[in-house]
């Protein structure tokens, strides 16, 4: 089973010996240049100044990048990248949610990375030159031996943020044609994005219908209808053979409890799951084992 992709991993096959400084890094953009950029597992929340054209496109929707724009990304919203132009240029850093938490900052409530914000802001020549200098700076000290760096790092990263609280985002967003397909296979991708639970400690986050919409930010009827012309099958059976298949790999290769396993999944009672596990195969999580 694949884990979810984390930074190090990201820059694993470039930067060999690349260190995350407290679970935080930061390049220029044309060091990673790529054509399209797909969605994939990660856990890392991600601003980037956008120094060339492209297409930015979320499940139902894009945006149309022509011109230098700051962009925020949250580890549980899909996306894919599209560069237009030969040559993209800027900065990006990368950082997980505990890089922040001694700030106390829930990055999940914050507006630009909630469900449903708006996470592109154009800058006009002023605001990227002064948006360069910060990313410039977090590379000198990311660089540095400084002993109070990572103090330096998250402050740079709120400077990052309240910047762009004070712009307007953009609004202009593209409807795509085969929306239906698109928002299916960012479905899937975003289902994918839970599994394989590593650890009895994690808890599955999405369960439901609602909770897949919300985080494509579509209406749940919009997602179901979506899915059933795709696939023929509801939102929901998706979701249930997924868990059952993930059910099912656990109970034969880890040595978690049935209540761990339980628990992993979703379920607040084991007998919920001892339910559920037997409704769909015929019988019980014990005797699978």
């Amino acid at each position: 089973m694949n884990k979810a992709e984390s930074a190090q991993d990201f820059f694993g096959s470039k930067y060999p010996d690349l260190k995350m400084a407290d679970q935080f890094t930061v390049f220029e953009r044309k060091e990673f240049a790529r054509k399209t950029v797909a969605y994939n597992r990660r856990d890392f929340y991600k601003i980037s100044l956008t120094l060339g054209t492209g297409r930015l496109h979320y499940a139902d929707k894009g945006v149309e990048i022509d011109r230098p724009a700051l962009i925020f990304s949250n580890p549980m919203i899909p996306y894919a990248w599209e560069a237009i132009s030969e040559e993209q240029e800027g900065f990006f850093c990368l950082f997980t949610e505990g890089f922040l938490k001694a700030q106390d900052l829930a990055l999940k409530d914050s507006p630009l990375f909630k469900i449903g914000a708006n996470p592109v802001f154009f800058v006009n020549p002023a605001q990227q030159e002064y948006i360069s200098t910060i990313f410039q700076n977090m590379r000198r000290e990311f660089n540095s031996d400084y002993i109070h760096r990572h103090d330096l790092l998250r402050n740079h990263v709120h400077l990052l943020l309240h910047e762009a609280m004070k712009m307007q985002p953009v609004e202009n967003y593209f409807k795509h044609q085969n929306a239906a397909a698109r928002i299916t296979s960012m479905f899937f991708k975003l289902l994918e994005r839970q599994f394989p639970i590593d650890s009895p400690q994690y808890a599955l986050k999405l369960r439901t219908a609602n909770d897949y919409a919300e985080h494509l930010s579509v209406h749940v009827n919009h997602l179901n209808r979506a899915i059933k012309e795709v696939t023929g099958k509801t939102t929901t059976v998706l979701i249930s053979e997924r868990i059952l298949s993930e059910a099912k790999a656990l109970l034969q290769h880890t040595d978690w409890s049935i209540n761990e396993i339980a628990w992993s999944l979703g379920y607040e009672y084991p007998t919920y799951f001892n339910n559920f596990f037997k409704k769909q195969t015929g019988v019980t999580p014990s005797s699978l084992r």
